[in-house]
């Protein structure tokens, strides 16, 4: 080897441990990043035409794309599971547990007691006064609790619209960046810093909608759900629109304006269509908005139609009962929205210019009777213990008591946050998983010091090498 070989493979070493500790010390720098993916430098021998030595080829950017893509999926899924378990937490928390004050099965059970009580003693002022407290307490927690069902469609509803300005947002910058790596790498420079960010948003969408990557020329990228729907590809995203519909109703139905679906590139999505973007956070909010809270609120009406009926049949009267639909009669076909106008009959109640004796002798009497008579009351509290069958079509026809339905429903409530809760769990597993496995590629700060000795004893050598070429040198001079 010529001296001017060994200096020019010393240069080279230098110049590439100098590259290769600016790369550990990256790595280092951005170990606990989101979306960071630990850079490694590429060397290979130089041809000894050229000189001999090493030249740097590149830093690439370590990622397993196939971990990475089931890392995105887990997320979708994960955020999905998310949405539903929390309404699923928030709607039984409302119901109560039985037993607990306030409870839905309590309210019901403290009326039952209220009737019994002043059954016992009809010409008792207090006990019917305890009978008209208590019915409102039951039609005020009914009221809540479709209020509650609609609040969380509103909220469903609002999550949309957010969500949606997000995704827009995302997909802009993916298609920015996109055009940023292309430039960068058509010019020959290190596009990793890009790359990450992309990455970064990307995993931003993938909690939204599911999100499958793939690559395109010039280091771009398209996006389209596992279904088949599209987001981007090239470097023009897709456009979506999401009219909010406002504060929501039980009237208010998907399909009937202003409820409406997903509006991509001008034109609503069909309900086939909107499959496409099925599976995270967006289909969710979708969901309850659309099909679980309506089904909510379909049960609770009928229950709230099983209890009028029950008690409207205890009285002597063409008229509504105890409990009326916003004062009226309730009917099969006004059935929808009945547990938000459940009212306490305003002919029993002193503040609405009625007479707590209507209780005992009937809500459409014009003068009080026996104060001994326990008529109605008595069959009030027949009617509740009553297994009949509901003549709504939100139940099953099975014949249940009021108290029998207010535990179903109780029930039913519970065991669907049980089950939301588990599939919260299991994706959340998953996804833990896979970040588990995507850490594993990550930064790890032990083998970057390894890294870092190794690269520093290329450093001594490679000086080494100057000083003996140097040395050498000096000698030849000398001896000129």
């Amino acid at each position: 080897m010529t001296l001017s070989n060994a200096l020019s493979s010393a240069l080279s070493g230098l110049s590439a441990t100098a590259r290769g500790t600016a790369v550990v010390a990256t790595n280092l720098a951005n170990a606990l990043t989101p979306g960071f993916a630990r850079r490694e430098m590429q060397t290979s021998p130089r041809p000894p035409a050229t000189g001999g030595g090493v030249q740097v080829d590149g830093v690439v950017r370590i990622v397993r794309n196939g971990v990475l893509a089931q890392t995105r999926l887990a997320a979708a899924d994960t955020a999905r599971a998310g949405v539903l378990s929390d309404y699923r937490v928030t709607l039984d928390t409302a119901f109560g547990v039985p037993g607990e004050t306030g409870a839905l099965t309590t309210r019901l059970a403290d009326f039952d007691a209220a009737l019994i009580a002043a059954t016992a003693r009809p010409d008792s002022e207090t006990a019917l006064a305890r009978v008209l407290t208590t019915a409102q307490d039951l039609t005020g927690k009914i009221s809540s609790l479709a209020d509650g069902i609609q609040d969380a469609r509103s909220q469903a509803d609002r999550g949309i619209a957010q969500d949606v300005a997000r995704m827009n947002g995302a997909l802009t910058r993916v298609a920015d960046l996109n055009r940023q790596i292309a430039v960068q790498l058509a010019s020959g420079g290190d596009a990793s810093a890009l790359q990450d960010a992309r990455q970064s948003v990307i995993g931003e969408i993938s909690a939204i909608v599911p999100v499958q990557e793939v690559a395109r020329e010039t280091g771009q990228v398209a996006l389209f759900t596992p279904a088949g729907g599209a987001l981007l590809d090239g470097t023009r995203p897709a456009q979506f629109d999401f009219a909010p519909s406002g504060p929501m109703s039980a009237a208010k139905e998907v399909g009937t304006p202003p409820v409406g679906l997903l509006v991509l590139d001008g034109v609503e999505l069909t309900g086939p269509q909107m499959r496409l973007y099925a599976g995270g956070r967006i289909e969710a909010q979708f969901r309850i908005r659309d099909i679980d809270a309506p089904a909510a609120q379909a049960r609770l009406d009928a229950f709230a139609r099983d209890l009028h009926d029950r008690l409207a049949g205890a009285n002597d009267g063409a008229g509504p009962g105890l409990l009326t639909d916003a004062g009226g009669l309730a009917t099969a076909a006004s059935e929808r929205g009945l547990a938000n106008r459940l009212a306490v009959n305003a002919a029993a109640d002193p503040q609405a210019g009625g007479a707590l004796w209507r209780l005992r002798d009937g809500l459409e009497a014009a003068a009080p009777g026996p104060a001994g008579t326990a008529g109605m009351l008595d069959a009030m509290r027949a009617a509740l213990g009553d297994a009949r069958l509901s003549g709504s079509s939100a139940l099953d026809p099975t014949p249940r008591t009021a108290a029998g339905l207010a535990a179903e429903l109780v029930s039913a409530t519970a065991s669907a946050r049980l089950g939301a809760e588990q599939t919260l769990s299991g994706a959340a597993a998953r996804s833990n998983a896979f970040e588990t496995m995507m850490r594993q590629d990550g930064v790890d700060s032990d083998r970057e010091m390894e890294t870092l000795l190794h690269l520093e004893r290329a450093y001594a050598s490679n000086a080494k090498v100057l000083q003996a070429v140097d040395e050498m040198l000096q000698t030849l001079l000398r001896m000129t």
